[in-house]
């Protein structure tokens, strides 16, 4: 039976039987511990262990070995004695971050920032997805499409360039829609305010559609029988969405979900780095700017690490954190 929360419909599967045919092998028979399966697995399949090598590699060389000199966030770093010669300094940089008086506002603003980056970026892509889903014109699907992917393929540079251009209050498209109603023209760049929604809704823009095919890839993975039980049960478009799309699409959105809150102190520097200025700085100031004045502008790699240190640690927390409270939720989770 087929269940799409709108009824039954009758499209049982076949059931395909498995004893007497010699399909299931016995644990009896491949008994001989974990190290035994492993070496039947890796002689059966020794090409997809193959190719596993190379990435195993790269994340080690690049990704884990570096972790290494993190240790410098608890020494006292010298350039001419080296990570491993420097005296140790215990927590002392950390204690310096905590006492600092910009560690409220970085950490704030970061928190700021990047949850309402996440609330605005995270269900657009799929509204979007649903939606394009449902057209069935494929020319103007594939138009929409790619409209809406190309901006993921700009860089950061030029899409802050664009709206410095946008929002000038001289030659911009913004000042010349306020001035039609009569409005002054206004420097949002230079207003703290005006910040984190310049930096939130251009990232939408730029990011939208690029999420949206994840999410359009699990639509495709959707068993045909359900929309055909929905359409049996009498469905239209917005109940099929409801009942068959979303349920199905609920661990991919799950898991975009978990690893969107595990990185959301680790709001992008480039863009925010960019788009600030000394007027705007109460609220563009984030730790990413905030580490990098201090490491490289500053030369005090210290307290730049044990900054960059406290924020991983933080994403981290709540990777986990998230990720339990999804299992428990929804049965989904990352491991």
């Amino acid at each position: 039976m087929v269940h799409t929360g709108l009824g039954t419909a009758s499209a049982s599967p076949p059931q395909v039987a498995t004893r007497g045919l010699g399909a299931s092998p016995s644990p009896r028979r491949h008994s001989g511990g974990r190290r035994g399966r492993l070496r039947r697995s890796v002689r059966r399949h020794w090409q997809l262990y193959l190719l596993v090598i190379p990435p195993l590699l790269y994340f080690l060389i690049f990704q884990y070995v570096p972790m290494a000199n993190a240790i410098i966030a608890f020494k006292d770093f010298n350039v001419v004695e080296g990570i491993w010669g420097s005296p140790w300094a215990g927590l002392e940089y950390f204690e310096r971050f905590f006492s600092n008086p910009m560690f409220t506002t970085v950490v704030s603003n970061t928190f700021l920032l990047s949850l309402y980056a996440l609330i605005a970026s995270f269900p657009i892509p799929i509204i979007l997805a649903l939606a394009l889903n449902e057209i069935r014109a494929r020319f103007f699907k594939r138009t929409v499409q790619m409209v809406t992917y190309a901006p993921y393929f700009i860089s950061t540079v030029v899409v802050v360039s664009m709206a410095i251009l946008i929002l000038s209050p001289r030659i911009g498209l913004a000042s010349d829609l306020t001035g039609f109603f009569g409005l002054p023209a206004t420097d949002y760049l230079a207003q703290p305010d005006f910040f984190r929604h310049v930096y939130v809704w251009s990232e939408v823009w730029q990011t939208a559609g690029y999420s949206a095919v994840i999410y359009l890839a699990a639509l495709a993975g959707v068993d045909p029988g359900l929309y055909e039980a929905a359409k049996v049960d009498g469905a239209n478009r917005l109940q099929k969405i409801w009942h068959v799309d979303l349920p199905s699409i609920t661990p991919t959105i799950v898991v975009v979900l978990i690893l969107s809150v595990g990185s959301i102190m680790a709001v992008g520097f480039e863009k925010a780095f960019l788009l600030q200025n000394p007027l705007n700085l109460s609220q563009s100031e984030i730790i990413a700017t905030y580490t990098y004045k201090i490491g490289i502008q500053n030369a005090d790699f210290s307290l730049a690490t044990a900054i960059g240190l406290f924020n991983s640690v933080i994403n981290l927390v709540l990777l986990v954190a998230v990720n339990i409270v999804a299992k428990r939720v929804t049965g989904k989770g990352l491991w």
